[in-house]
C-alpha cells in the first residue's frame, strides 16, 4: 500500500483553511486605515503619533511578557497591532503619550497574557485598556479637540455631540459633519463612512459575519427611537455620535470575546444595543459603548452555553425513578 492511500487518524479540525490568525489580523488592519486615514485629516499629525505609541507599546508588552512567561513568542500573529489601533481609536487626540503606553500594558499583559495570550482572553483587550484609562484620568480622557484647528486655527477643546444630544437641540453639527466626522471625539470613533467602509470590506473579506453589528444597532435604535418619540434625526445623531459603530463594527465582533453560533450572535448583539441605550439615556455617562460590549463579553460562556446546538441523534437521559419510589426501594433493602 502507498503512502498516499495510507488512513491518518487524527484529531479535528479535520478541513483545513489558508485562512490563519495572521491573515485574519491583516484583513482587519487594512480595514481600519480608513478610519485612520480620515482621523489624521481630521486631528492632525498627532493622530498617528498616538496610534505608533499605542501600536509600539502593545507590541513591545507583547513581546516581553512572553519572554518574562517563557512562551512562544506570538507578535507575528498581528494581534497586538490590531488591539494597539484599536486602542489609539478609543482615544482623544490630546491624550499624553505616557498614559498611551498604559493603557497599552493593561490590554496586552493584564487583560490578554495574564490569560494566556490569544485567544485565551475573556474581554476585549482594547475596552479594558480604555476604561482604566477614563477612569483613572478622566480629566485627558475627556478633552475632545475641535476638528481641522490644526489647519491653522487655534486649537480648542470642545463637547461631543452625546454630551450635548437632547430631542431638537440645536447646538450640534450638521448629519453631513456627523456622517463624515467633522465632531469633536475619539481617534477612531467619528467618520462613520470610514468605519462602514472598513466594516463592508470585513464582510466581504468574510472575516465578520453582520449579525452582530446589525443586531446591536438595530436593537440600540428601536430603543432610542422610542425614547426619542419617533424623531429619527434624533435617532440619527444617537447612531453617528460616540463609538458605536466602531464598536459594533470592530470591537462587538471580536472572535474570542463573541459567541461563536448565530443564536449566541444575536442575542449577544441584543443585549449590547440593550445596555448602550440604556446608558445613553439613563447613566450619567453620555457613552456606553464600551460598558455594554465588556458586560457582554462576561456573558459570553453563559450565552453558548444555552445557545450551542445538541450533537444529532443525542437525547436527554431522564430518571424514570421517582424519589418516593427510590426511597420505597432503599426501605425494602
Amino acid at each position: 500500500m502507498s503512502v498516499e492511500n495510507k488512513l491518518t487518524v487524527s484529531a479535528s479540525p479535520h478541513v483545513l483553511s489558508r485562512r490563519t490568525s495572521q491573515r485574519i489580523m491583516l484583513d482587519v488592519i487594512i480595514a481600519l486605515i480608513p478610519a485612520l486615514i480620515a482621523s489624521t485629516i481630521i486631528f492632525g499629525w498627532r493622530v498617528l503619533a498616538v496610534t505608533v505609541t499605542a501600536v509600539a507599546s502593545c507590541v513591545l508588552a507583547e513581546y516581553l511578557s512572553r519572554r518574562a512567561m517563557k512562551r512562544k513568542n506570538t507578535i507575528g500573529d498581528l494581534s497586538a497591532i490590531v488591539t494597539g489601533i484599536l486602542l489609539a481609536f478609543n482615544l482623544p487626540v490630546s491624550i499624553p503619550l505616557w498614559m498611551v503606553v498604559i493603557g497599552s500594558v493593561v490590554a496586552i499583559v493584564v487583560v490578554k497574557q495574564m490569560f494566556g495570550g490569544i485567544g485565551q482572553n475573556f474581554v476585549n483587550p482594547a475596552l479594558i485598556g480604555r476604561i482604566v484609562l477614563l477612569v483613572s484620568f478622566s480629566t485627558a480622557m475627556t478633552k475632545w479637540t475641535s476638528p481641522l484647528s490644526w489647519l491653522g486655527a487655534d486649537a480648542q477643546t470642545t463637547a461631543t455631540p452625546l454630551a450635548i444630544l437632547e430631542p431638537n437641540c440645536e447646538n450640534l453639527p450638521s448629519l453631513t459633519d456627523m456622517f463624515l466626522g467633522i465632531r469633536g471625539g475619539s481617534l477612531g470613533e467619528v467618520c462613520a463612512l470610514a468605519l462602514i467602509i472598513g466594516g463592508i470590506y470585513l464582510m466581504a473579506r468574510r472575516v465578520i459575519m453582520p449579525i452582530i453589528p446589525f443586531t446591536y444597532i438595530g436593537t440600540f435604535a428601536v430603543i432610542i427611537l422610542i425614547a426619542g418619540k419617533g424623531d429619527f434625526e434624533y435617532l440619527a445623531y444617537h447612531i453617528l455620535s460616540g463609538g458605536l459603530l466602531l464598536g459594533a463594527i470592530f470591537m462587538a465582533t471580536d472572535y474570542t470575546t463573541s459567541p461563536i453560533n448565530i443564536k449566541g450572535k444575536i442575542i449577544f448583539g441584543i443585549g449590547c444595543g440593550l445596555l448602550t441605550a440604556l446608558i445613553r439615556l439613563f447613566a450619567s455617562a453620555p457613552e456606553g459603548v464600551s460598558f455594554s460590549i465588556i458586560i457582554m463579553n462576561i456573558l459570553v460562556p453563559h450565552i453558548e452555553r444555552l445557545t450551542t446546538p445538541k450533537p444529532f441523534g443525542t437525547q436527554k437521559v431522564k430518571n424514570e425513578s421517582t424519589p418516593s419510589e427510590v426511597g420505597k426501594e432503599a426501605a425494602k433493602v
